[in-house]
């Protein structure tokens, strides 16, 4: 009776611990997403290619086009991803202080009703345009490889940088005065 005991409690235990290593109904958009390790890649001007047209639909229900020739900071985000919550405030903060700066966001794989909640509580200043399809402009430069992911366009409307993974007040800060000292 006891060795009996022992083994219900035992494959008890067992079937606990082999459920517990599900993915508790996680969404396949949170499973297939890669981090980035914050690594910068710069083009040289020479090489550089025009980005993709940056025009749509944005978080707060309005409509944004980018057509001004100046250095722009593109985050691709979604309101699930740790890293993506953490910088927000870092680029909040940039946006104010590059103000000469357009910054945006494209947000993707997640749930709009989360992702406005999340950036109203922020207050993000920024247009933050909802149809990652945008994304696929990028394919032929500096793809989106990581969620998050920045991209960094030139004076001229080409893409310059991109930070694969979080990046910091420093790391984007110096992109952005290299580029304006171009």
């Amino acid at each position: 009776m006891i060795r009996n005991s022992r083994r219900l409690i035992l494959i008890a235990f067992s079937a606990l611990l082999l459920t517990s290593c599900g993915n508790g109904g996680s969404s396949t958009a949170q499973e297939s997403y890669i981090s980035g390790n914050g690594a910068v890649t710069f083009i040289s001007p020479a090489d550089r290619q025009l980005a993709p047209k940056l025009s749509g639909d944005t978080l707060y229900g309005t409509k944004f086009d980018f057509t001004e020739k100046k250095i722009a900071v593109v985050n691709v985000w979604a309101s699930w991803c740790s890293p993506c919550r953490a910088e927000i405030p870092a680029f909040i903060a940039l946006s104010k202080k590059y103000s000469d700066v357009q910054f945006m966001g494209i947000l993707t794989r997640d749930n709009l009703a989360n992702a406005e909640v999340f950036s109203r509580q922020l207050a993000v200043p920024y247009p933050n345009f909802i149809d990652d399809s945008l994304l696929l402009g990028f394919r032929n430069t500096l793809p989106a490889n990581a969620i998050p992911t920045t991209v960094v366009l030139d004076k001229q409307g080409r893409v310059a940088a991109r930070i694969s993974g979080p990046a910091t007040i420093g790391g984007l800060s110096n992109l952005i005065e290299r580029l304006s000292a171009e």
